[in-house]
């Protein structure tokens, strides 16, 4: 196979020598946190070491963050027991229609279970706007969840301005944000857009999979999704996952002391579709995505799967939505009223700040060669 080039770290990053140095090092000192001896408590410093610093990427108090398995628990955790805080106030919930899998199949089966939930739909662009979600708010509301960027658009969804106007609202309404794809990825903390319950993964920034965490605003009584031995102030049980907990944390310094990281990706991002508009004239932009980090783009009347795997047989690995769907439609591009050739032809793109325009030019070669070879059975 021909060198890798890789435009999908939507779906996942590769792990920073950084994050390796020190999992290999939290492996070789092994102590479990909860020992009361000398080894336990070595181990139990350094994972308040290592959530002082995820905490302050977050912009929140380490007693605020608490670490999960990955985005998907901290999804559901927030979701499930935040729906339930306020029993006597409701069981309607809001979300969007463009939320990724973990939201969505969770809001389903709380449905199941008797709450009722409203799903914005997003306009053609994949946007969700202030006035959609307050006009959505009923006296019965007890929780918000949206993400704070899409995973398959790129658009950054307006959190904070809808959590600041839900909070103006009723102040009752838990608001969650699943904030996966924008943990570091656009400047500033999470903590700042006002949400009670955020959530990110640690596989998206260069940690290893298998590590995430849950932001928990002071004074928000959430009970635990997973009970047992009381870890993690009693909300979180189950031995710390040591080494994926200072990965993460190495992870996190790593990305941070990389300044210009937004603005060399945002700059690759936009090569690239300079580059495939110009290569593959039949290629239309879904979006070119408000964050720095995702697009998408289409090859109308073309069968994207198939795409994909012509495209990964030349080492080049892009996607076709979200890694979760498996091959299924994308529900956001469904939610936003694509006509059924653009459609069948999405793609994803996603960028890192080490992507390159060699990369870029490899893929649009590639591209062009796939629609050229395709052409006449798929058009």
């Amino acid at each position: 196979m021909e060198k890798l080039v890789y435009f999908d770290y939507a779906a996942t990053a590769p792990v920073r020598p950084e994050a390796v140095r020190a999992l290999t090092d939290a492996l070789e000192r092994f102590g479990n946190p909860s020992s009361r001896y000398e080894y336990g408590r070595q181990a139990a410093l350094r994972v308040k070491e290592d959530r002082e610093t995820v905490a302050r990427a977050v912009g929140c108090a380490p007693g605020e963050l608490f670490f999960t398995s990955c985005g998907t628990e901290g999804d559901n955790w927030a979701i499930r027991r935040g729906a339930e805080l306020n029993p006597r106030k409701g069981k309607h919930i809001v979300t969007t229609a463009v939320e990724h899998a973990a939201v969505l199949e969770t809001c389903k089966d709380l449905e199941r279970r008797g709450y009722e939930v409203t799903y914005l739909k997003p306009d053609r662009t994949g946007r969700i706007t202030v006035e959609q979600l307050t006009a959505a708010l009923r006296p019965d509301t007890v929780l918000v969840s949206m993400m704070l960027v899409n995973n398959e658009t790129g658009v950054v969804l307006p959190v904070e301005p809808c959590a600041r106007a839900v909070k103006a609202a009723d102040p009752a309404v838990l608001f969650h944000c699943d904030a996966v794809q924008g943990f570091l990825k656009l400047p500033g903390p999470l903590a700042r857009l006002g949400a009670d319950l955020v959530t990110i993964s640690g596989h998206k920034i260069g940690a290893p999979k298998g590590i995430g965490a849950l932001y928990v605003k002071k004074g928000v009584r959430l009970r635990p999704l997973l009970t047992g031995g009381g870890q993690e102030e009693g909300l979180r049980s189950g031995t710390e996952a040591t080494a994926q907990i200072a990965a993460l944390a190495a992870a996190v310094r790593a990305v941070q002391g990389d300044a210009g990281r937004l603005e060399r990706t945002a700059a690759v991002k936009e090569y690239t579709l300079s580059k495939l508009k110009e290569a593959v004239p039949r290629l239309e932009v879904i979006s070119e995505g408000d964050a720095p980090h995702i697009c998408a783009v289409t090859l109308p009347g073309y069968k994207s799967e198939v795409v994909v795997r012509v495209l990964g047989d030349r080492g080049v690995c892009v996607s076709s939505g979200s890694a979760c769907h498996r091959g299924r439609p994308s529900h956001v591009f469904a939610a936003m009223g694509l006509p059924k050739p653009w459609l069948d032809g999405a793609l994803r793109l996603s960028f890192s700040p080490e992507s390159t325009r060699e990369e870029a030019s490899a893929l649009a070669s590639a591209l062009r060669d796939a629609a050229d070879s395709l052409f006449t059975t798929l058009s």
